[in-house]
C-alpha cells in the first residue's frame, strides 16, 4: 500500500523531513501499525511508537490509532499544541 506521510513541528524537525512516500508492508492496516512501523527505524522514530503523545490525521481528518488506512491515503503526524 502507497501512502504520504507528513511531519508537523518538532517532528518534522528531529525526524529531518516533512513528508515522505512510503510503500507499507500489508500487516500495517491501520495508524496504530503505521507508527509502529515507523518508530522500527530506530531511537529518534520513537516519538511515534503507540503511546507516545503524537497526534495523527488520516485525509485532514483527526485518527486513532484504530483508523483503517487505503492505499494513497495522506497521514499526517505532529505533536500535540502546547502552551497558554
Amino acid at each position: 500500500m502507497n501512502l504520504t506521510i507528513l511531519y508537523f513541528a518538532s517532528l518534522r524537525e528531529s525526524l529531518g523531513m516533512a513528508k515522505e512516500a512510503v510503500v507499507l508492508p500489508a500487516d500495517v492496516g491501520n495508524v496504530g501499525a503505521l507508527r509502529t512501523h515507523l518508530s522500527a527505524r530506530g531511537e529518534t522514530w520513537q516519538r511515534l511508537a503507540p503511546g507516545h503523545n503524537v497526534r495523527a490525521a488520516v485525509n485532514q481528518h483527526m485518527a486513532a490509532d484504530e483508523q483503517v488506512l487505503a492505499a494513497g491515503d495522506e497521514v499526517a503526524f505532529f505533536p500535540p499544541v502546547t502552551g497558554g
